[in-house]
C-alpha cells in the first residue's frame, strides 16, 4: 500500500497495487457434477477472490490497480471461458461497491497469435474520489475516469492503453507464446505516473534470466518503452 499525495487536501489517498500470475486458478479443475466434463475451476477461484476482497476491505484503498499474468491458465483456449465469470463475480461483490469507477482491460484474443498476451489490467477507484483521469494515448490527453466498463477479447483498437507482445527477434535464446505488456497512465489528484502490466521471460527464475540476456534484453526494453 502506497501514498499518494493529493493535491486538493492535506490528506493522502491509499494506492493498493496487486500483481498476480492467475494461471494456475483457471486449471485448478473441480468436479461440479455428474459428467467427465463438468469440471470448473471454481474452487481456486472463490479462494482467490475471497481472499482478495477480504485485503481489500481491510485496508481501503482509495485506488485499486490489479495486474494479473496468464489469464485464463495455460490451456486458455479452453478455460478462457471462465474468465467472464471470474470479472463478473468481482465486479459484483457488495465489498466492491464503493468502487464506482473501474476499468477492467482483458486480452483474451488468443487467436490473433502476434497479438495475444493474456494480461488482464483492472483498476478501481473509490467513489470518494473525484479528481482521477486515464490518459489516451491517440488523443494524447487525459478523459476523464468515470463509470465502470469490461473492455475484453481484442483490445488492440482501445485508446486509454498501449499495449505490445515482445517479439520473438528480441530474445532468441528465449521461447515463450504470451510475453508482452499493457501499459495505462493515470492523473490522480495531480500526480500523473504510468502503471506497467509486464509478463516477464522464464518466470520460474526472472535472475537467471537476466543475467542471461541482461547486455542485449536491456537495449531492447528500452527501445520497446521509448516507443
Amino acid at each position: 500500500m502506497a501514498p499518494l499525495l493529493e493535491h486538493t487536501t492535506d490528506l493522502t489517498s491509499k494506492v493498493m497495487l496487486i500483481t498476480a500470475n492467475v494461471g494456475s486458478i483457471f486449471e485448478d479443475l473441480s468436479r461440479e457434477g455428474p459428467s467427465l466434463t463438468d469440471f470448473t475451476p471454481e474452487r481456486m477461484l472463490k479462494m482467490w477472490l475471497n481472499e482478495f476482497v477480504a485485503t481489500v476491505t481491510k485496508l481501503q484503498p482509495m485506488f485499486l490497480a490489479i495486474h494479473m499474468q496468464e489469464v485464463g491458465g495455460k490451456n486458455y483456449e479452453e478455460s478462457m471461458q471462465y474468465v467472464n465469470h471470474f470479472i463478473k463475480t468481482m465486479l459484483a461483490s457488495e465489498d466492491l461497491e464503493c468502487y464506482d469507477k473501474a476499468r477492467v482491460f482483458l486480452d483474451e484474443d488468443f487467436t490473433a497469435v502476434d497479438k495475444f498476451t493474456a494480461l488482464g489490467s483492472l483498476y478501481f477507484a473509490h467513489v470518494s474520489m473525484t479528481a482521477v483521469e486515464v490518459f489516451d494515448f491517440q488523443a494524447k490527453k487525459f478523459v476523464p475516469f468515470v463509470g465502470r466498463e469490461v473492455l475484453s477479447g481484442n483490445i488492440e483498437s482501445v485508446p486509454i492503453k498501449e499495449k505490445a507482445k515482445f517479439p520473438q527477434n528480441y530474445f532468441p535464446e528465449c521461447r515463450w507464446s504470451r510475453k508482452g505488456f499493457i501499459r495505462t497512465r493515470w492523473n490522480i489528484c495531480g500526480s500523473i505516473f504510468d502503471l506497467i502490466n509486464i509478463h516477464l521471460f522464464h518466470d520460474a527464475n526472472n535472475i537467471e534470466a537476466m543475467l542471461q540476456v541482461r547486455n542485449h534484453a536491456y537495449t531492447n526494453y528500452a527501445v520497446i518503452f521509448e516507443k
